[in-house]
């Protein structure tokens, strides 16, 4: 049963907290500092909510995010609560207007709020708490539907939405980081929560979430298990327990507790889900614990254009680029060509203005997507068509596409073709500006110097060295490493183009998807069963060679690390949560992401620099669980993996797990939200912290 005991008690609740907004704040005196002229002050007004009632004489304060890691929040004002949990603060607003806004309601220890509730009198609201208490609510203002005469409804629910989203920004229970990821959390914690009524928001509680994948149900027990702290103090040290990162500080409050969990969702599973089941408020929740408490949100755009997502690329501000392998079709029967549009989503899912895009020749995109300094989108032209298309691939599938940061198309009606293009797949710009393409269907890669298609130059690898080119990435001396999926081998190309040689051996076997780490280490990912679909290959073929999805591991599925001097280690690091990879991703520090065409799941690996995992790990070493990765029942068949500014996890559903040939296509991007150590994009060579 998804609805337990609690439903008909969460409902009550979500009643009593309408009725006590709606019914207005109480006599709370509120403060707040002047604004940049002295005025201009904004005044919310609300009720502090928990699993148990009301939250009587909580210190209630807005803040400005600090715009630093490491940074304090600057205090904006602040209030506390009345007997009834209501409050009206008022605070002058950041002269940023990219600045992040939330507020916290720190709760007092449950002794003091039995008393005060006892004795609403005799308060004294001019004296603060001497220390924080262990109990720190928290709702994200910037970016909230509505303006600021809606009233807010602050709970559990909002306080895992805030520190799931924030989670790589949380630090002692506040929130700092570098522009746009804050900003970017702060849309996707609305995704989460609603911090008007303060339970679950709208998107979360519908397609192609809600009742469709766990995580409405994962986002509940979480608000239980905070629940289950609110209602008594030896339940939070419980909590601090379970939440602590291995090798990290204890947390003191609640919100920092969330903010841990969602960084290493797979430390203490079983001890948070009795938490949850102590406390059960929130419903639909959990039955069974799960392996972590990772909390994934899939994004359909406007529903009617994703089709088969092969790859993304993020911009400065943090907006993901997606290209299309087919045209969007409601109907699986119908046979569908190639895809025409470039997608661009904002963090929270939304299309960007103007979005999806097309034009420039832009045909069948695959795994190529990359962005260069200027801001320019490049997209591959692989041809991708399902079966029954009437076109001709071949006279579609020799060009890439450029588009302006606008969406813009700059490439000609057929793309641009200098270069021998053929099959293009893989495609990355590196630091000195030079565009790299992998020419699937010609054994070969193009080299565009500075991204200016008409100094393209074709550069074929003879004697079988490099067949079926798949994967790009490069590293910070500008060389290109491109992976063969069809030689079982890596080929290294200086930035002038000249190949300075080939990697074999290492486990190299059908290999896809490669990323450069932050010392130029290369990883790459080992399906051990794909066959590209170029050449003489066919999406049918390699629809028959993969077999249906959730089997066994694929023989040789691995992952492969080079070093910059092209040595391996002896043996690939295999994890049971390995078991058809595909793309791979590398995060701010440095650990590895593998995307699972066949397994449902992402796996995160311990990269070389062994102080950024779990105290112990050797580099390889699944940091996921080992056998069952980061699973997510919303997840089909995921061809790419990659990180953005705000430590998002991106995966593209490129097949369905049964793809039928005449439209195989996934129809969503699924994102796991504040799980990986943020990237600087765009994406030019190696990552970089943010």
């Amino acid at each position: 049963m998804l609805m337990r005991r609690g439903y008909h008690r969460a409902a009550l609740l979500a009643v009593l907290l309408s009725a006590a907004v709606a019914a207005g704040p109480g006599t709370g005196h509120a403060t707040g500092d002047p604004g940049p002229d002295g005025g201009g002050e904004v005044r919310r007004s609300g009720v502090v909510r928990g699993g148990s009632g009301p939250v009587p004489d909580a210190v209630v304060t807005v803040y400005e995010a600090g715009t630093r890691s490491g940074d304090r929040p600057r205090r904006l004002g602040g209030t506390r609560t009345d007997d009834r949990g209501r409050f009206r603060v008022a605070y002058a607003p950041p002269r940023d207007p990219g600045a992040v806004v939330y507020l916290t309601a720190d709760a007092p220890p449950a002794d003091a709020a039995a008393q005060a509730a006892a004795d609403p009198a005799g308060r004294d609201r001019r004296t603060p708490p001497a220390t924080t208490p262990p109990v720190r609510f928290a709702a994200v203002l910037t970016g909230a539907p509505g303006g600021p005469e809606q009233p807010l409804g602050v709970t559990e629910r909002t306080t895992v939405a805030a520190g799931s989203a924030l989670a790589q920004f949380t630090r002692d229970g506040a929130f700092a980081g570098p522009a746009p990821g804050p900003r970017n959390a702060a849309s996707v914690a609305h995704n989460l929560a609603d911090v008007h009524t303060g339970g679950v928001s709208a998107f979360l509680a519908a397609p192609p979430n809600g009742a469709r994948t766990s995580t409405l149900r994962t986002f509940n027990s979480l608000a239980d298990a905070l629940a289950a702290c609110t209602a008594r103090a030896e339940d939070c040290a419980e909590l601090f327990d379970a939440a602590r990162v291995a090798g990290g500080e204890r947390p003191r409050d609640t919100l920092q507790a969330v903010a841990d969990i969602a960084r290493a969702p797979a430390g203490s599973p079983g001890r948070i889900f009795a938490l949850a089941e102590r406390h059960p408020v929130y419903a639909p929740a959990l039955d069974t614990a799960p392996t972590a408490w990772t909390l994934a949100l899939r994004y359909e755009g406007n529903g009617h254009e994703i089709d088969g997502p092969g790859n993304i690329a993020f911009d400065r501000g943090g907006d993901a680029w997606i290209v299309n392998n087919y045209v969007y079709g409601a109907d699986r029967r119908d046979p569908v060509c190639g895809g025409h549009e470039l997608l661009r989503l904002r963090p929270d899912g939304r299309d960007a203005p103007g979005a999806p895009y097309s034009g420039g020749g832009l045909y069948g995109a695959g795994y190529g997507v990359a962005i260069d300094r200027t801001g320019d989108v490049w997209a591959t032209n692989f041809g991708f068509q399902a079966q029954g298309c009437a076109l001709d691939p071949a006279r579609l599938f020799r060009s890439v596409s450029q588009f302006d940061p606008r969406g813009r198309a700059l490439s000609p009606p057929r793309g641009w073709r200098q270069g021998g293009y053929v099959q293009p797949q893989g495609a990355l710009v590196g630091r000195d500006g030079t565009l790299w393409v992998a020419n699937c269907g010609s054994r070969s890669v193009t080299r565009v110097p500075g991204a200016r298609p008409d100094r393209a130059v074709n550069v074929p690898v003879a004697d079988g060295r490099l067949i079926k080119p798949f994967g790009v990435s490069l590293d910070g001396r500008d060389r290109a490493w491109v992976t063969g999926n069809g030689s079982d081998s890596v080929a290294v190309f200086a930035p002038d183009g000249t190949l300075e040689r080939t990697v074999t051996g290492g486990g190299l076997d059908k290999p896809l998807g490669i990323a450069s780490d932050s010392r130029g280490n290369q990883w790459v990912s080992n399906s051990g069963k794909v066959p590209a679909p170029c050449e003489d290959a066919t999406p049918r073929q390699l629809a028959d060679a993969v077999g249906p999805a959730g089997g066994p591991p694929a023989e040789g599925a691995s992952v492969t690390l080079i070093r910059p001097d092209g040595s391996t280690p002896a043996r690939p690091f295999t994890s049971g949560s390995l078991t058809m990879p595909w793309g791979i991703a590398v995060d701010g520090s440095d650990t590895v992401w593998v995307a699972d065409f066949s397994g449902r799941r992402v796996t995160r690996l311990c990269g070389v620099r062994t102080e950024a995992c779990p105290p112990g790990h050797r580099t390889g070493q699944p940091i996921s669980p080992a056998t069952a990765g980061y699973g997510f029942d919303g997840l089909v068949r995921n061809t790419a993996v990659q990180i953005d500014p705000s430590g998002n996890v991106w995966l593209t559903n490129n097949w369905e797990l049964v793809p039928v040939q005449t439209n195989p296509g996934g129809r969503q991007l699924v994102v796991f939200v504040g799980l990986a150590t943020p990237v600087r994009t765009p994406l030019i060579g190696p990552p970089r912290a943010l």
